[in-house]
């Protein structure tokens, strides 16, 4: 594709742009800013929707008093229970143990800390919920992708 023929069509992304390649007028490769195309501008959209899905269930999870806070945090940042095991320090089966209300009420304030810190908030934040999904992107309600045949891309 030529430079001049890189899909502009703004979504999701908003101030941000991806990197597309290029050819230039010399027939050269070149790196061109481009605020998405339709296709992944729909993938895009469908990734947050599932991950926004995601967050209600462990909210819904927590509320119902199966889940302990652990779970909204994990799921906000996409976290599964190894990699946030890896990341804390411990094993497995002591964060799926955490997931459980009683367990995690019992946590020390040491671990509690630690558990903060790979989430980057205060410790004294991680019982704090938002009443609602909320995500770090905003969807598109009346956007172009309201229109889009989303059978035609899967």
């Amino acid at each position: 594709m030529r430079h001049d023929e890189v899909p502009q069509d703004a979504a999701i992304l908003e101030q941000w742009h991806e990197i597309a390649y290029a050819v230039d007028e010399d027939g050269s490769y070149v790196l061109v800013p481009s605020a998405g195309w339709e296709a992944s501008n729909l993938v895009n959209v469908q990734a947050w929707e599932a991950i926004g899905a995601q967050i209600k269930r462990a909210l819904e999870q927590i509320d119902s008093g199966s889940a302990s806070p652990l779970l909204y945090h994990m799921a906000r940042n996409q976290m599964s229970v190894g990699l946030l095991a890896r990341y804390v320090g411990l094993s497995r089966w002591r964060v799926k143990r955490h997931l459980k209300p009683i367990p995690y009420a019992g946590l020390k304030p040491e671990l509690r800390a630690r558990y903060a810190a790979v989430f980057q908030i205060p410790a004294e934040f991680l019982d704090t919920l938002p009443p609602q999904v909320e995500l770090p992107v905003e969807l598109p309600l009346g956007s172009p992708l309201d229109g889009i045949n989303k059978d035609e891309y899967l």
